[in-house]
């Protein structure tokens, strides 16, 4: 059987087709990192719309996507595909966000399901089953509604 299985390299993820074609932002979270007392659990580790997808194809030729992610490590890294979000500036056009800024939007989003562990392993370690932000299943939503702490605080205070 162990001649028969192929194995990819780590960097290399498994993604579905449909997300092959689409001009997404792919963002790269990476939580248990920060040392000390973070105030965030999660830091955006990459956001590009640029992406290398490989094709591979199984023993039963079945075609299996792959994106390229050069230094991916699942015990660390969470992947998620975004499209292009927008926010109203002082004269309410509609302006693209940075993927920086989505990567934000993303963390704050998911931060409650981060999975507490520390930075650092035994080598005979096998990779985690669960991912490292587990709990919060974003598959089936069609929005996401993120609040902005600075818009909310603003608010509240103009309100009293």
């Amino acid at each position: 059987m162990g001649l028969i299985r192929r194995k990819v390299p780590r960097h290399f993820v498994q993604i579905h087709p449909d997300n092959v074609a689409t001009n997404d932002w792919v963002i790269l979270l990476e939580a248990g990192t920060i040392v000390g007392r973070p105030t965030e659990r999660l830091r955006v580790a990459a956001a590009t719309l640029e992406k290398k997808i490989v094709t591979r194809r199984n023993v039963f030729l079945r075609k299996t996507h792959y994106l390229v992610l050069p230094g991916y490590d699942p015990r660390i890294h969470a992947l998620y595909f975004c499209p292009q979000l927008y926010k109203l500036d002082s004269a309410n056009k509609l302006v693209p966000l940075e993927g920086e800024e989505i990567g934000a939007l993303l963390a704050r989003s998911v931060r409650n399901g981060v999975v507490e562990k520390r930075p650092w392993y035994e080598p005979l370690e096998q990779v985690p089953k669960e991912p490292v932000v587990a709990g919060i299943d974003k598959t089936s939503l069609d929005s996401l509604v993120v609040e902005d702490p600075a818009l909310s605080a603003a608010t509240s205070t103009s309100d009293a």
